[in-house]
């Protein structure tokens, strides 16, 4: 089970059952989501523990929490984390809980990665619905120094490293 904390604006497309926020069972934690309004829309999803950013197209949007493990699992291959993580990590992801942002440094860092998304877009050319641009947007986003991870890793994919590491070792 996960939770996704979603923004107003993705909660409003959706229309989700909104539950207590709980804690996931997952090793990257809870969730936070928003949509951004691009030609075709995408959603910007960030684990709270890491901070690793998700992109992926949301349409169609009911299916979007359905459709997001698989998008992670290639999030996480494109930063080299062990098949064995993966499926675990995936596998715990069965169903989903909904509830409202909760982490306002969280919902700030998701507003930071839409900026710099638009920026790559227009920095490499990259269009807006192609799958392998969504990825390779969320891998130069996953570099970017993030404050609430200044006392540790810095950035999301060195958080990502570290987090996947410390589990090997356990």
């Amino acid at each position: 089970m996960f939770c996704l904390h979603c923004t107003k604006k993705l909660l409003d497309r959706i229309k989700p059952e909104i539950a207590e926020p709980g804690q996931s069972d997952t090793a990257l934690g809870n969730w936070y989501a928003t949509v951004l309004f691009w030609k075709p829309q995408v959603a910007l999803l960030a684990s709270e523990r890491t901070l690793l950013p998700v992109l992926m197209p949301l349409a169609p949007a009911a299916t979007l929490t359905r459709r997001f493990p698989t998008q992670l699992a290639l999030v996480l291959r494109e930063h080299g984390v062990s098949s064995e993580f993966i499926a675990q990590e995936v596998w715990r992801m069965d169903t989903v809980q909904f509830a409202k942002t909760a982490n306002r440094s969280v919902v700030g860092i998701l507003n930071e990665f839409v900026k710099q998304a638009e920026f790559w877009l227009a920095a490499y050319a990259y269009e807006k619905g192609d799958d392998d641009d969504l990825l390779a947007i969320s891998a130069k986003l996953a570099e970017t120094p993030c404050s609430p991870l200044y006392k540790g890793p810095v950035s999301p994919d060195k958080a990502l490293h570290e987090l996947v590491k410390a589990g090997a070792q356990t």
